[in-house]
């Protein structure tokens, strides 16, 4: 028995939820996300309840049964409320431009770093340093931080680079000043 999957979801209000053959088509004021249904997985709709249940008890199908019914309220969690994910820069001379939907970055290169703004995905930025990620599509938002976060991920000397808001970086010492003694 999955803990996960046997758990019923809630539709709230202005969410509508369409079951199909191989997918689930949800619907809300953010947006519209479509989520297929996982090999050995049923999925129903009643009332403003929306079920999981395995066909067989195959291990495979007992994975897919928890998994099934994560992504099912994430989807009805992203288009009602949305998901978000803060980097902050840090560094000098580093900073984040909004051009049209895409982003202009400065990183230390020799040139500008330009990431195009995936469908679905919108960029807020607040002082230069600060980089919101917004969008309906959990897996999405967090792959689109983490893109971000590789092209120039925090240093432990000093910290520079781009880092999750509430991320601890752990630091290293710098190197110490031999001190030489005069004989």
């Amino acid at each position: 028995m999955s803990k996960i999957g046997k758990q019923p979801i809630t539709i709230p209000e202005g969410v509508t939820v369409t079951v199909a053959d191989n997918h689930v088509s949800v619907k809300g004021p953010k947006g519209e996300l479509t989520i297929p249904i996982l090999t050995g997985i049923t999925v129903s709709m009643e009332d403003k309840t929306l079920t999981t249940k395995a066909e067989s008890r195959v291990k495979q199908v007992k994975s897919n049964w928890g998994t099934e019914r994560a992504l099912l309220q994430n989807a009805v969690t992203g288009v009602l409320k949305g998901f978000e994910k803060t980097l902050i820069l840090e560094g000098v001379g580093y900073r984040v431009m909004k051009e049209g939907e895409n982003l202009n970055l400065s990183l230390g290169f020799s040139h500008p770093v330009k990431f195009p703004a995936p469908k679905g995905i919108s960029f807020e930025v607040e002082k230069n340093s600060i980089l919101k990620i917004r969008g309906v599509d959990k897996n999405l938002v967090g792959k689109t931080a983490a893109d971000i976060r590789q092209m120039k991920k925090p240093e432990p000397y000093k910290g520079k680079g781009f880092h999750y808001e509430g991320e601890v970086v752990r630091r290293k010492a710098g190197k110490k000043a031999a001190t030489t003694s005069a004989a």
